[in-house]
């Protein structure tokens, strides 16, 4: 068993890697990999999280709502349009694109899959992604990088 060991305040402690993996940690991982790409390929600028999850306080929770917030939005949005060739007209365009993020088996809600699909009729691109690398290769198809 791979473990990593912790040491604070003069106690050790070893944990199996695999519980240190989470949505969180793979969604830091794609923004960090973003940032270190924006040199190169400025659109990841345009990257940003939408923070509808996650617990809070009732009344921090009733205060977004109010603000707008909206369950079953996806987690990520790449804001950046794709006009693609299209054989029945000149051009098709994409909007921008949406990361829904998952981890291991859990599946999109009824909720998720109902923005989903509303999203994709208005002609955005939304990729559900259970790992990093899943969602930097959505992003890489999606903008058509040349990563090497």
């Amino acid at each position: 068993m791979l473990a990593i060991t912790h040491v604070a305040k003069g106690h050790t402690i070893k944990r199996d890697w695999r519980c240190l993996i989470s949505e969180h940690s793979e969604q830091v991982a794609l923004f960090n990999w973003a940032k270190v790409m924006e040199g190169r390929h400025p659109q990841l600028k345009m990257m940003f999280a939408i923070p509808n999850g996650g617990l809070r306080n009732i009344r921090v929770a009733m205060k977004l709502k109010k603000e707008g917030v909206k369950a079953g939005i996806p987690d990520i949005f790449l804001a950046v349009p794709r006009h693609l060739p299209n054989p029945t007209r000149d051009v098709f365009t994409l909007y921008g694109l949406f990361i829904e993020m998952k981890f291991g088996k859990n599946k999109t809600s009824r909720n998720q899959q109902g923005w989903i699909e509303a999203l994709i009729a208005e002609g955005y691109a939304v990729e559900v992604c259970y790992s990093f690398e899943e969602a930097k290769q959505a992003i890489i198809g999606y903008l058509g990088l040349e990563v090497g």
